[in-house]
């Protein structure tokens, strides 16, 4: 009898193009609604929407990492 090979888990292609893994583990995201209908916002929440920043709902990380098995 031979080895059973269990099969390969699919990266979801769509988490991976927004979310980036950091080498310490942490997930990084932008801000979404910085796309369109930009003249209505302000500056301010402008800028803040263009920034990254660090995931925080433990939740949403656990999601994330099982979307992103190889990163």
């Amino acid at each position: 009898m031979g080895k059973v090979k269990t099969k390969k888990l699919k990266t979801k292609k769509s988490i991976a193009k927004r979310f980036k893994i950091t080498g310490t583990g942490k997930i990084i995201h932008y801000g979404a609604g910085g796309s369109h209908l930009l003249s209505k916002k302000s500056s301010k929440r402008k800028r803040r929407i263009k920034k990254a920043r660090v995931l925080k709902s433990k939740g949403d990380i656990k999601t994330v990492k099982r979307m992103l098995p190889y990163r």
